[in-house]
C-alpha cells in the first residue's frame, strides 16, 4: 500500500514538475523565495493592525513568532526522523524531472514552505476573514502557490506538500483558538 502511494506520489511529481518551461523558470524560483513575500507580510501586518487594534497587534505577533518557530522546528524533526531524500537527490529522478533549485536539501518530508505558508494563512486568515473575506481566500492561494513552487523547481514531492498544509493548518487552527484563550483572560477588547 505505502509503495503504490510513493509510486502515485512520483507519478504526479513528474506530471506537475514537467508542466514546467523556461518562461516560467525565473518566476517559480523567485515565488519561493521567503524575502519576496516581505512586501505581502507587511500588508498583512497592516490590515491586522487595522482589524484588531494597538491591544491585540502585539499578542498576535508573538504568536505568529512562535507558531512560525513551531511549525519550522516541527517540520524539520520531521524531515531528520523520516529522512526521505528529496527529488532533486533521487538518481532514479535524473533526466524525469526538472531539478532547477539553487540549493537542494538533503530531506524532504514534509515541506517547510507549505507548513509554515499555510499556518501563516490560516492563523492571519481567520482574524482578517470577518473583515476582509476575499483576501482570506487570496491568503490560501498564495500558500498553495508556495507549496506547488516547491514540486516544480524539483525538491519535493506533492505529498510533502499536503502533508504541509495539513500540518500548517491544524497548527495555525490551534494557536487561533489559544490566542482566543489568551486575549480573553488577558481582556484585551477589540480595536
Amino acid at each position: 500500500m505505502l509503495e503504490r502511494i510513493a509510486e502515485l506520489d512520483t507519478q504526479l511529481l513528474i506530471y506537475l514538475n514537467n508542466l514546467g518551461s523556461d518562461t516560467w523558470d525565473h518566476f517559480w524560483l523567485t515565488y519561493t523565495e521567503m524575502p519576496t513575500h516581505i512586501p505581502l507580510m507587511l500588508l498583512v501586518g497592516f490590515l491586522l493592525f487595522k482589524t484588531l487594534g494597538k491591544k491585540k497587534i502585539f499578542l498576535t505577533l508573538l504568536f505568529i513568532g512562535v507558531m512560525v518557530t513551531l511549525t519550522d522546528q516541527f517540520t524539520n524533526l520531521a524531515k531528520h526522523t523520516f529522512q526521505r531524500p528529496r527529488p532533486c537527490r533521487v538518481p532514479e529522478l535524473e533526466g524525469a524531472i526538472r531539478a532547477i533549485a539553487k540549493y537542494c536539501g538533503r530531506f524532504g518530508y514534509f515541506s517547510g514552505h507549505s507548513s509554515n505558508s499555510m499556518a501563516l494563512a490560516v492563523f492571519m486568515g481567520l482574524f482578517l476573514k470577518p473583515k476582509y473575506p476575499k483576501f482570506f481566500i487570496f491568503l490560501i492561494i498564495w500558500a498553495f502557490g508556495m507549496g506547488y513552487s516547491r514540486v516544480y523547481i524539483g525538491v519535493h514531492y506533492p505529498g510533502d506538500l499536503l502533508t504541509g498544509y495539513s500540518v500548517g493548518t491544524l497548527i495555525a487552527l490551534l494557536f487561533h483558538v489559544l490566542f482566543n484563550k489568551v486575549a480573553t483572560k488577558l481582556k484585551l477588547t477589540d480595536a
